[in-house]
C-alpha cells in the first residue's frame, strides 16, 4: 500500500498559524515533492505526517486509517533527515541495522535486510567502515539504508541533499530517482530547491505561506503556472513579470500594449471578466529562456548591467525602470553580449503568460499531452 490523504490539515504554534488548511491525496508508489520558500510550512507538514508534530486540526489518513493519534513507529513510515544522524562509533552495518535491533529482529533477518539495502545503495564494500571514513554522499546513503530496512509504506525525506556540494547533489538526485523506481514505494520529499523538484517528482506541491499554491506534474507547473508566485518560483532563472495594459478582449484571448505595439496572447478569458478588462493593467510573464536576440513579434531594447557567460549559456540581467526585479534573458553560449551595451531582444506571443491584478493566471491555450520533452532540470 502507501496511500496518503491529508484532509484540511492545520498547524498552529500558539497564535501563529503555520499550515492553513492543506488537503492532498498521494497515490501508492508516487514520488511527491513539497517545494517552497523558507517558512512556507513544508517541513512542518512533513513532520506532522511522520507524527513528530501534533496536528492542530484535520485528518492524516494512511491506507484508509486515521493516524493522527498513532506514534511515529506505528504509522508505517520512515524518515530521512537533513542531518545524517549516524552513530560515529558504529560501523555502517550497525548503523543500518539499528532500527531492526530496536525492534528485536533476529540476527538472520537483520543480516538479510542490511545486505539487501547495501546492495541497492552500493554500500557493500563499506559495511565495516565507520561513518567518519565516508563521503557526504555515502553517509546520506547509509541514512537512507536505515530507512529501507524498516520496509515502510511511505518514505519521508526532509531536505536530505542540502548539506552536499553541487556535484554530489546532482549524483544523489539520480540515485534517489533510481531508488524510487526500484522500490516502487511512496515517497514524499521536501526541498526549497525547485531544480530538485522538477527533476525528481511525479507531482509537485508548491507551498506558499501555509497554503498550497498549486499541485501538478513538473511540465504543468512550468507551462501553466496558476499564479505569479508559482510562475516566479518554478523555473531558473525566474520568469520575467512585466506590467502591460489590455487593449482589447478578442475571441482567442487578449490584446495587450507591449512597448507601444499591440500583442495578441491566446489565453482563456472567463465570461465574467471579459467586459471589465479593457484598459486594465495586467501582468505579462515571459521566461528568460524564451527570449531571443534581435527583432521579433514582441521587441524591446535592454541594456544588461550584468552578463554571465557559463559556456553552455549566456545570461543577461537588465534593469527596467517600470519593475523592481531585473529583466533576465538566457541565450546560447555562442551568443556574445556585453554589459552596459544596448541590445535588442524579442519573444513570441505564444510563449507569453498573462496574470490578472490579483496575480491569478489566465489559462494558456496549449496542450501539454502533446509535449514529449523530459522534465525540466
Amino acid at each position: 500500500m502507501g496511500q496518503l490523504s491529508l484532509k484540511n490539515i492545520i498547524k498552529n504554534f500558539g497564535d501563529f498559524e503555520v499550515v492553513k488548511g492543506v488537503s492532498l491525496d498521494v497515490n501508492e508508489g508516487e514520488f511527491v515533492v513539497f517545494v517552497g520558500p523558507s517558512g512556507c510550512g513544508k517541513s512542518t507538514l512533513l513532520r506532522m505526517i511522520a507524527g513528530l508534530e501534533h496536528t492542530t486540526d484535520g485528518d492524516i489518513v494512511i491506507d484508509d486509517k486515521r493516524v493522527n493519534d498513532l506514534a511515529p513507529v506505528k504509522r508505517g513510515i520512515a524518515m530521512v533527515f537533513q542531518s545524517y544522524a549516524l552513530y560515529p562509533h558504529m560501523s555502517v552495518y550497525e548503523n543500518i541495522a539499528f532500527p531492526l535491533r530496536v525492534e528485536r529482529a533476529s540476527e538472520a533477518e537483520i543480516r538479510k535486510k542490511v545486505q539487501a539495502a547495501a546492495e541497492i545503495l552500493h554500500l557493500d564494500s563499506h559495511l565495516q567502515q565507520k561513518p567518519g571514513n565516508l563521503s557526504g554522499g555515502q553517509r546520506q546513503r547509509v541514512a537512507i539504508g536505515r530507512a529501507i530496512v524498516r520496509e515502510p509504506e511511505i518514505f519521508l525525506f526532509d531536505e536530505p541533499l542540502s548539506n552536499l556540494d553541487a556535484a554530489l547533489r546532482a549524483d544523489m538526485r539520480i540515485e534517489l530517482t533510481r531508488l524510487h523506481k526500484q522500490l516502487g514505494a511512496t515517497m514524499i520529499y521536501v526541498t526549497h530547491d525547485q531544480v530538485e523538484a522538477m527533476t525528481m517528482a511525479d507531482r509537485i506541491v508548491v507551498l506558499n505561506g501555509g497554503y498550497i499554491a498549486q499541485v501538478g506534474v513538473p511540465l504543468e507547473l512550468y507551462h501553466k503556472p496558476q499564479n505569479t508566485f508559482v510562475a516566479g518560483f518554478i523555473g531558473n532563472p525566474r520568469m520575467n513579470l512585466l506590467p502591460v495594459n489590455v487593449l482589447a478582449v478578442t475571441e482567442n484571448g487578449l490584446e495587450v500594449d507591449f512597448n507601444g505595439k499591440p500583442l495578441r496572447v491566446d489565453v482563456h478569458v472567463p465570461e465574467d471578466k471579459r467586459s471589465t478588462l479593457v484598459g486594465m493593467q495586467v501582468t505579462l510573464g515571459i521566461r528568460p529562456e524564451h527570449v531571443a536576440l534581435g527583432a521579433g513579434e514582441a521587441s524591446m531594447s535592454v541594456t544588461p548591467t550584468v552578463v554571465e557567460q557559463l559556456g553552455q549559456q549566456t545570461i543577461g540581467y537588465a534593469a527596467l525602470s517600470e519593475q523592481e526585479n531585473n529583466f533576465c534573458f538566457v541565450l546560447s553560449g555562442t551568443q556574445i553580449i556585453e554589459a552596459e551595451q544596448a541590445t535588442q531582444v524579442s519573444f513570441s506571443a505564444g510563449d507569453c503568460h498573462i496574470f490578472d491584478r490579483d496575480g491569478n493566471a489566465f489559462e494558456r491555450k496549449i496542450d501539454l499531452s502533446e509535449m514529449t520533452a523530459p522534465k525540466i532540470g
